[in-house]
């Protein structure tokens, strides 16, 4: 009998409610791939040294940049620029998957109270 199993990432979704908590479901060397429900503003904020990838699984997300915006819908992907200041918005409820290194955290160079520490799921 095998070990070898699909992540399914809708599934890994439905065990959490939490917004802007994101979950992490794989690993692959340093990097963390993790699922997220986004709704509403989150805070603008940098990644000075990562780049930060975006794919929209469910609902549509809009990347918010100090000079416009990029909108992403359902198999969309995105990727913000390491240094690149950013505020994820969501109007309704959005499921996506974020790639990037494992010691990225969610709120960059902004810190606070939204910071979060992600756990397997």
């Amino acid at each position: 009998m095998s070990d070898h199993q699909a992540i399914n990432l809708r599934q890994k979704l439905s065990l959490f409610h939490e917004k802007y908590s994101p979950r992490i479901v794989a690993q692959l060397n340093d990097y963390h791939f993790k699922v997220a429900k986004l709704e509403g503003e989150f805070l603008w904020h940098s990644h000075p040294e990562t780049d930060e990838a975006f794919l929209v699984i469910e609902g549509e997300l809009t990347l918010e940049f100090r000079d416009g915006a990029v909108v992403l819908g359902p198999g969309e992907l995105y990727v913000v620029p390491r240094g690149v200041e950013h505020k994820p918005v969501a109007e309704k409820e959005c499921h996506l998957l974020l790639i990037e290194p494992a010691a990225t955290v969610n709120t960059g160079d902004a810190g606070g109270e939204r910071t979060v520490i992600p756990q397997w799921i």
